[in-house]
């Protein structure tokens, strides 16, 4: 007989994690494992191991087999719910799970698509568009056209930028989402997004300008109550529009990341708020909070973060108030989120274990006062100097700028260099770095590094 094929074993580690995702759970020590086990063998997998031109003719059906297991998986957690299994450790689990299947479907979707990049001046792809496997669609929602967005959709992103990657990345579990924000359709059919960003604060963007704007993954969640989604959407729609009206008091970024207070809002803030109004206080979301537990706390206290928990973006992943409708991600842009994301990985094990804080010289003071400096200059003048400082709020602190600004430049080589490794991985063997040979490029980096490394300096 021949030797099976590489493309058998995947299938065969698929159907493996399909099992284990579908297995009868009693207990919450049991089912802990069963996730560790998930996330083990996914993380573990190697596509050295397999027959990458078997991966590119089977890729569609391989990703929808890999998104499918994960909103069976997220389905059941009604079943943990009522058995009273979502303990902290099996809420940890779950995230686990949910963020290393769709870095194994990224990269099969990289492969599929043969690792095309983006040609250079081409503009970036609009969420919710693209090839057919661009966009996965819960087969509950399918009926074969193009599924339109509803009033009170919550559509949840990752862009480009390296504070992306942090802001996913400042809590107890790493997640691969940095924004959130909720649909609402006007009475004339126009779509908006209701959202706050840290340059601008709590605003309404048309949906198109949203899902344009450089976006590399979006999902598209729907509350099970159609008429509290609606009603919720036109309650933060119309809080919002007041509060840019020439009478009202804009409402800021909050940085701090605190639930407690309405009169500033993170994006996340901003969709709890939404559904509060909506449903006059019944739905509070999250229902399984994020928690910042960094014991290094230099970054954290930089950038204003004042929470011990909050509502981070991906939480959202776990409210079975909401429907996984439809996730979309640009496969040619995939692997650079993945860099940026295991960078920051690093950089913050790199705080914690080595004891390393960002230092400022005197160039990032500069750059920072001038920064902070020019959030008081007119929205004209911000753009003709966004090449030369931040484009930052009037409400961001001189040092939070500046930590913005040394996480930038410390990533950014980091980054560009994780990126030339990846091109000749991919030109060798068809396939992109498994997530040890990243770590362990990272690991070079910071040995030979002498303690410094951007503007992170080991003190002691």
């Amino acid at each position: 007989m021949p030797p099976p094929v590489a493309t058998a074993s995947f299938m065969k580690d698929l159907e493996i994690l399909e099992a284990l995702a579908a297995r009868p759970t009693t207990n919450a020590a049991d089912l802990e494992r069963t996730l560790s086990d998930i996330y083990t063998r996914a993380a573990k997998a190697q596509f050295a191991n397999y027959d990458i031109s078997g991966i590119r003719d089977s890729a569609l059906e391989l990703i929808y087999r890999l998104f499918d297991l994960r909103v069976g998986l997220r389905a059941r957690i009604a079943e943990f719910e009522l058995k009273g299994l979502m303990g902290p450790g099996v809420v940890q689990g779950l995230r686990n799970v949910f963020r290393i299947l769709r870095y194994v479907s990224d990269m099969v979707g990289e492969v599929g698509l043969g690792n095309a990049r983006v040609p250079e001046g081409e503009k970036p792809l609009h969420g919710f568009r693209g090839r057919s496997h661009n966009t996965l669609v819960n087969h509950a929602f399918y009926n074969g056209r193009d599924l339109p967005f509803q009033s009170g959709d919550v559509i949840l992103v990752r862009g480009k930028a390296h504070n992306s990657a942090a802001i996913a990345r400042i809590g107890d579990v790493d997640s691969q989402f940095s924004h959130i924000g909720v649909v609402y359709i006007d009475d004339s059919g126009r779509h908006w997004m209701v959202e706050s960003l840290i340059e601008d604060g709590a605003i309404i963007n048309t949906l198109d300008d949203a899902l344009g704007h450089g976006i590399v993954r979006a999902v598209l969640y729907r509350h099970k109550d159609a008429g509290l989604a609606a009603l919720s959407a036109k309650a933060i729609h119309d809080h919002i529009a007041a509060s840019r009206s020439g009478s009202g008091r804009h409402i800021l970024y909050d940085f701090t990341m605190r639930l407690d207070d309405r009169r500033r809002l993170f994006c996340s803030k901003l969709v709890r708020l939404a559904f509060q109004k909506g449903s006059e206080d019944r739905v509070q979301l999250p229902s399984y909070p994020t928690r910042i537990v960094m014991k290094n706390r230099d970054f954290l206290d930089r950038i204003g973060v004042a929470a011990a928990e909050t509502f981070a973006p991906a939480d959202i992943d776990l409210e079975l108030q909401f429907d996984l409708v439809a996730e979309w991600q640009d496969y040619r842009e995939t692997s650079n989120v993945r860099l940026q994301d295991f960078t920051m990985d690093k950089l913050f094990e790199w705080m914690e274990a080595h004891n390393m804080r960002f230092q400022e010289t005197w160039l990032v003071r500069l750059v920072s006062w001038l920064g902070r400096f020019s959030a008081h200059f007119s929205d004209a003048a911000k753009q003709m100097l966004s090449s030369l400082f931040p484009r930052v709020p009037i409400n961001m602190p001189r040092k939070t700028v500046a930590a913005v600004a040394m996480l930038h430049k410390t990533a950014e080589p980091i980054y560009h260099a994780l990126q030339e490794r990846e091109r000749a991985c991919v030109a060798a063997t068809g396939r992109p770095m498994h997530g040890d040979e990243i770590f362990s490029e990272l690991e070079r980096m910071r040995g030979e590094s002498a303690g410094t490394i951007g503007y992170l300096v080991r003190r002691g």
